[in-house]
This record gives C-alpha cells, structure tokens and sequence, in this order.
C-alpha cells in the first residue's frame, strides 16, 4: 500500500500535467484540429492555389508551382502566398491577385497559430 502522501503527490502532479497543457492550448490555439481534417483541409488549399496558378503559373513559374506543391505543411503553403502573389499579379494584375488571395488566405482561418493569420495592412484603402 502506498502511503497517503504520495497518492496526494500523483494527483496533484496529474492535475498540474493535465492544468499544464489546457493552458498551453488555450495560449497556441483555438483548439485542437483533427490530424485527418487538418491534413484534408491543407490538401484543398494546395489543390486550390495550384488551380488558380494553372498552366501559366505551371508553364512561366514552375519554382513555384513546386514550392506550393512540395510543401510540407499549412505553415509551408502560409509562407508561399507572397509568391503566388506576385505571379497572380503577373496573371491578372494586382487588383485581382489580392481578391484571389483574400480567397486563399481565409481558407487558413482556424489552421494557423494565431500570430501567423493575417491582419489589416495600415496600407489599405478600406477605411
């Protein structure tokens, strides 16, 4: 039998693991996202980001088709949006590019940490 103290130690440890890690998730994220909707959710904004691209992006910038495509991760795919940017913007022009990014980048909403998702620029005219 173990003695009455240490039963007190294993539950107040088990308390402060668990208080631990509810308040690191609290701190990191919004909650968690399943590993299958995450991996699913990330494939969609790969597929769509490719699509916008298309065979002009495939044909004139295939660096960055590979870096869309080869991307480890949403964080990976997060950081390839100023370079699907620029060759949006080569496509299209700038006005449709940053319309054809707002799509991409909302499809992030609930994916990222929250000191990667965008926000407002001080230079935008929507004031």
């Amino acid at each position: 039998m173990l003695p009455e103290s240490l039963i007190e130690s294993f539950y107040l440890m088990r308390w402060f693991k668990t208080t631990l890690r509810s308040s690191f998730m609290v701190l990191f994220g919004p909650g968690e996202v399943v590993s299958s909707e995450l991996e699913a959710r990330t494939e969609d904004i790969r597929q769509f980001t490719l699509d916008e691209l298309g065979e002009f992006g495939e044909k004139n910038y295939p660096h960055i088709i590979r870096r869309v495509r080869y991307a480890k991760d949403v964080q990976g795919l997060w950081y390839a949006r100023g370079s699907v940017m620029a060759v949006l913007a080569a496509m299209h022009g700038e006005t449709v590019a940053r319309e054809k990014m707002a799509i991409i980048s909302d499809k992030f909403k609930g994916l990222l940490p929250p000191g990667l998702s965008s926000r407002p620029s001080p230079l935008s005219t929507g004031s």
